[in-house]
């Protein structure tokens, strides 16, 4: 694949392996009872933890239908259910601390783990919700982990509206709950600017294929 040089952060460097800091991000309280939590660098050492998920997923690309046509999905992907070993320790941990910190407004734990790998700017996700295995009238709640070069994460209301923007990368946390996947969309454009590839993990609590 083709790729601009990694830039690593200078705020990720360590000599020790990768490791959770403390859980406490920061709320920003939405419209419609959405609210988004944010937390930059949660993940110490993140780098390596892009070595592995670059290296060992096992990353494939998918095609789908729009406007009568078959396109390449502009991003590639893996999908971990429940009864599937994360690739790397520090996924579990996390999964595991994200279900604890956010037990009583989750209600049920954190169980898949879907992948996206943005390998440059062109690499891309159109605005929409989550509602994997939801209605849409059912509120659920979505945690990602970044690693690698930063790429902004857009929210915005169903309906159009101003766009709040989240730089994501190094480890950083976003967790989109109460309505937001019901009343926000959210979007990863695609940038001119050269950029290192970007892995987003997203911790669902739904267990479908």
């Amino acid at each position: 694949m083709t790729q601009a040089a990694y830039q690593p952060s200078m705020l990720d460097l360590t000599d020790a392996g990768p490791s959770l800091g403390p859980l406490s991000p920061r709320r920003h309280v939405l419209t419609r009872g959405a609210w988004v939590d944010h937390l930059p660098g949660w993940v110490r050492g993140s780098d390596q933890v892009l070595d592995v998920l670059l290296r060992d997923v096992p990353w494939r690309a998918e095609r789908r239908t729009m406007y009568d046509a078959e396109v390449d999905v502009p991003r590639l992907l893996c999908w971990y259910d429940g009864a599937r070993e994360l690739p790397h320790p520090v996924l579990t941990a996390a999964r595991e601390a994200l279900t604890r910190h956010y037990a009583a407004e989750l209600g049920e734990p954190f169980v898949t783990a879907g992948m996206c790998l943005y390998r440059t700017g062109r690499d891309s996700v159109a605005w929409h919700g989550d509602t994997i295995g939801r209605s849409a009238h059912t509120d659920t709640m979505v945690a990602i982990v970044s690693f690698g070069a930063p790429r902004p994460l857009l929210l915005r209301p169903r309906g159009g509206g101003e766009s709040l923007r989240f730089p994501l990368g190094h480890g950083d946390l976003i967790v989109m709950g109460g309505s937001c996947q019901r009343t926000w969309e959210h979007a990863v454009p695609k940038t001119t600017r050269a950029t290192g590839p970007r892995v987003s993990v997203q911790f669902r609590p739904i267990n479908v294929a």
